[in-house]
């Protein structure tokens, strides 16, 4: 099979979660640990970093891979969902995976992945390793696909956990209050390996305080130790929490003196991040005259941030494009979006997508107005058409829709 064949096999044979959501969630670790010792373990050949979180995932592990690169050393990511190229999910120093090994990969293996019925993410987790292991890399930056606990990354034994936020997410997964949210996703937490926790609230600070301490665990709250960050290209308000969540993690692996990282390092790994990583859909600005930002921000706790930024800036008019996944809670988000704002509603291209004109008339519960689109482009390009060169678009509501805009 060629790329292309070979991708439509895993997306279509296998079931996905980011496309069609519940049905292809396994809360099980038992076919990982199978596909890893088939693999012969790769992931005990490599360092790293976990991070879990509600948000900030992707920034956060990006920038640690940023400034690991910085400081001289061959850093694998692994995160999700892709924007538009499944290879996006493992890189090395900011290069995808490539094609061939994506194919040979999985030609290899796909008698086994058939036989054991292994799901998307499973398999692309053990392609990560596997790629890793086998490129010898210094440290690998492995970002949680959800929760923590049952997450198939979660058979790794790493140098620091990090858990950035909890957030009301997910829920019909990992529960319906702060306290089980951080419960699964205090799941990473392994016996003596230290844990950043980015940001807490009190009903999520005892669940971890309890968790370390029944490990063994050194725990650092990053938002009470870090008082002041670095300027970064990721100019997001929410990027603070992130920083501060990286600044502790990388003290962490300063004091465990197997990593020299120095300021200098630091400082040019945000400044250089999306040079180094290739990071996209976080407060990025796409256009000029009017200006376009679109951002991956798609339940209440990101949403709540990045739309304060909106009301922050000047503008004559604003304009949403705006589309959402079927399982989203709506009645939690639409009453954050202003009303005083143009809509332009459609559906992700993808089988979660929610209907545009669903989305419309729940919409207008909330006095948010607007027309509905055919695709996601063709809202985007009416926007543009709309829009004065003083006026403000927001491009958003779920990672799907950002992604047919880049």
């Amino acid at each position: 099979m060629n790329y292309q064949e070979t991708l439509d096999w895993m997306f279509a044979q296998l079931p996905m979660y980011q496309q069609q959501g519940a049905s292809a969630y396994k809360k099980d670790l038992t076919n990982t640990i199978l596909l890893a010792d088939y693999l012969k373990n790769p992931e005990r050949n490599i360092k790293t970093i976990h991070v879990a979180g509600t948000n900030g995932k992707g920034s956060t592990s990006h920038l640690l891979a940023s400034v690991l690169q910085e400081a001289g050393y061959k850093v694998g990511l692994y995160t999700s969902p892709h924007l538009k190229d499944f290879r996006e999910r493992i890189k090395i120093d900011g290069e995808d995976i490539s094609q061939e090994f994506v194919c040979d990969f999985i030609a290899e293996n796909k008698s086994f992945f058939e036989a054991n019925q292994l799901s998307f993410f499973e398999m692309t987790v053990g392609l990560a390793f596997d790629y890793f292991s086998k490129q010898n890399i210094d440290i690998a930056i492995i970002e949680v696909g959800m929760g923590g606990r049952l997450d198939s990354t979660n058979i790794i034994t790493p140098s620091v956990s990090v858990i950035t936020n909890i957030g009301l997410d997910h829920i019909q997964f990992l529960g319906n209050t702060l306290e089980l949210i951080a419960y699964e996703k205090a799941g990473i937490i392994k016996p003596n390996v230290p844990v950043v926790i980015g940001e807490y609230v009190k009903e999520t600070k005892s669940v971890f305080s309890a968790k370390a301490s029944e490990l063994s665990s050194k725990l650092y709250f990053a938002s009470d130790l870090i008082e002041e960050t670095h300027p970064s290209v990721l100019i997001g308000d929410y990027q603070r929490h992130n920083k501060k969540t990286v600044l502790q993690t990388i003290k962490v692996l300063q004091d465990q003196k197997e990593f020299k990282i120095s300021e200098e390092n630091i400082k040019n790994g945000f400044l250089n991040v999306v040079l180094n990583t290739g990071i996209q859909g976080r407060w990025q600005q796409i256009h000029t005259e009017p200006k376009v930002i679109c951002d991956t921000a798609h339940n209440k706790h990101g949403l709540e941030i990045v739309l304060h930024q909106v009301q922050n800036e000047n503008f004559d008019e604003l304009h949403f494009v705006l589309g959402v996944v079927n399982d989203k809670d709506l009645e939690e988000i639409l009453p954050l979006f202003p009303k005083n704002a143009r809509y332009y509603f459609s559906r992700p291209n993808i089988p979660r997508g929610m209907d545009a004109v669903s989305l419309q008339a729940k919409a207008k519960e909330f006095d948010l107005i607007g027309k509905v689109y055919p695709s996601i482009p063709e809202a985007y390009r009416q926007a543009l058409k709309t829009a004065s060169k003083a006026d403000f678009i927001y491009v958003g509501g779920s990672t799907f829709v950002v992604a047919e805009i880049l």
